[in-house]
């Protein structure tokens, strides 16, 4: 247990100090103001260890290291954070007051570390906002935006509860597109090790019994057995050259520029471009239609939805809606310049939104009927990919197996 001095001011406003042990800052803090005092500073006694409040890394009994607390906090756990929070809130909780509580009943060893540092970053002085965005792996930038607009407006807890329910309508719309893609994908990477079995193993024992009659092979399978050489032989060049094209990809992709590329590139791409740029829809109009519903300025509302879109080349879009609405222009002619991503009937149902002054409701409104939307463009895509994979696959195989069959039609002649 650490020893914590203080600075703080009794009921008659005098000031005195002295030292109070506790587990954390937080504990101390509580000490104190159970003692009738209100603290001005609280700062842990050092004795050889870490300055400015904060401990360094112990040893242990053994004189071997002490293991850093955990940090990565599980999705589950952020969720209920959430949501718990502004049920406290509502409640009429004080802030720290609340976090302390969740502290205390976080049964995840790492939320528990985590929701400890938020509240006596809290206690301490820092806004919500600053602390939590000192966890990015717990909580994302549009979180922390969100979280920062509720606590400049006031109402930190409705915008709390707007992100629990965001969330939990964007991992349910994750969650479909994720499973709509799972059987393409297996299927694809099952054709691809069929074929590279059928070429690597399978047709190399053919090739060796169809050399011994010496006899001219039809054309199709020369070619087979030609891909089936030079893939043993370069087999591994390629599979290194497939892994550093993939690292290339994704080094350009981290890029401004390359990532750029890529998203125009992949949204072009027919159907699939399409889904993509819905998906992204779907989480803007949600996102900016739960802003303005909670009394953040439009302007404000647009720069966080501009980054729950995912997509930088839709984002640029919004940018520059945003600085066509700061000069006074309406916002469906702000984000009419991208059809791709804003349709012109959601621009039309904008703008009626605007004069009538139901925009929030509206924004809401899109974001169900084009999710429900999505998921027709989900079932499509997947009804066409799955007979295609199919085909292809179906197509790979058999001409391998055909270009082996070949041969034995002519059998009797070749050992004529």
């Amino acid at each position: 247990m650490a020893v914590f001095t203080y600075i703080a001011l009794d009921r008659d406003g005098r000031r005195t100090s002295g030292t109070v042990p506790a587990d954390s800052r937080a504990a101390a803090m509580d000490a104190v103001l159970g003692r009738g005092l209100s603290p001005v500073s609280i700062d842990e006694q050092t004795n050889g260890r870490g300055g400015n409040g904060h401990a360094t890394a112990a040893a242990t009994a053994d004189g071997s290291a002490a293991k850093p607390p955990p940090t990565k906090v599980p999705k589950k756990a952020v969720e209920a954070f959430t949501r718990e929070l502004a049920n406290l809130l509502a409640g009429g909780l004080s802030l720290s007051r609340a976090l302390s509580l969740l502290k205390r009943e976080a049964s995840n060893a790492a939320a528990k570390h985590v929701w400890g540092k938020i509240h006596d970053d809290v206690v301490g002085g820092e806004s919500l906002g600053d602390s939590l965005a000192k966890w990015p792996q717990a909580f994302s930038s549009v979180y922390v935006a969100m979280v920062r607009a509720g606590e400049a407006g006031g109402f930190l807890h409705v915008v709390l509860s707007q992100i629990a329910e965001f969330r939990q309508r964007e991992q349910d719309l994750t969650g479909r597109v994720k499973a709509a893609l799972i059987y393409p994908a297996v299927l694809a990477v099952v054709a691809s090790g069929v074929l590279v079995f059928l070429l690597t193993f399978f047709i190399p024992r053919f090739a060796t019994i169809f050399e011994q009659f010496g006899s001219n092979l039809p054309l199709l399978t020369r070619i087979v057995v030609a891909i089936s050489g030079w893939l043993l032989k370069f087999g591994v060049f390629l599979a290194g050259g497939l892994a550093i094209a993939g690292l290339g990809l994704k080094r350009a992709a981290e890029g401004q520029q390359g990532r750029r590329t890529i998203e125009r590139l992949i949204l072009k791409i027919p159907a699939l471009g399409t889904v993509i740029a819905r998906f992204a829809l779907v989480r803007f109009c949600r996102m900016l239609g739960t802003l303005v519903h909670a009394g953040v300025p439009l302007v404000a509302s647009l720069r966080v939805a501009r980054e729950a879109l995912g997509n930088q080349t839709l984002a640029d879009t919004v940018t520059h809606a945003i600085e066509e609405v700061q000069r006074g222009t309406a916002l469906s002619k702000a984000l009419a310049s991208n059809t791709l991503l804003f349709p012109p009937s959601v621009i039309e149902m904008i703008s009626v939104a605007e004069e009538t002054g139901r925009l929030d409701a509206e924004l809401l409104r899109l974001s169900t009927a084009y999710e429900a939307d999505l998921d027709r463009n989900l079932r499509i895509l997947v009804a066409l990919a799955e007979p295609l994979l199919l085909l292809v696959m179906a197509a790979m195989i058999g001409t391998v197996v055909v270009s082996m069959l070949l041969p034995l039609f002519t059998l009797q002649d070749m050992i004529k």
